[in-house]
């Protein structure tokens, strides 16, 4: 490994991609924001439930974190949802789509409580 001194200290580029690719990720994203927007309205107004997304996650919602998708449903605002976060043992930056098993399960039985 070469001494510090010799290192470059430059951030990693990002890698090369063309005008059509670029649109192509940032269309993929835009679409992904705006499914999350219209669930965490659904839930907001009861549409949709916290348990079965938790349950059978989308996969427009695996990499969004479970304390703001906690948010969304009404009555929990950002101490409730930290509480319950904190009792099933989940770190308030998980992602829907990383949690385990056990973390899924106590959450639902949380929840429903």
């Amino acid at each position: 490994m070469p001494p510090l001194e010799e290192r470059d200290s430059r951030p990693p580029e990002a890698p090369e991609r063309s005008h059509g690719q670029r649109m192509a990720a940032l269309e993929r994203a835009n679409g992904i924001r705006s499914a999350r927007a219209r669930l965490k309205r659904d839930l907001k107004a009861g549409r949709a439930s916290i348990h079965d997304l938790l349950q059978a996650p989308p996969d427009y919602v695996a990499t969004a974190k479970v304390f703001d998708m906690l948010l969304a449903v009404p009555k929990y605002g950002r101490v409730k949802a930290n509480r319950v976060l904190q009792q099933c043992r989940v770190s308030s930056v998980k992602t829907i789509g990383g949690l385990s098993e056990r973390q899924r399960r106590e959450l639902i039985e949380r929840l429903r409580a």
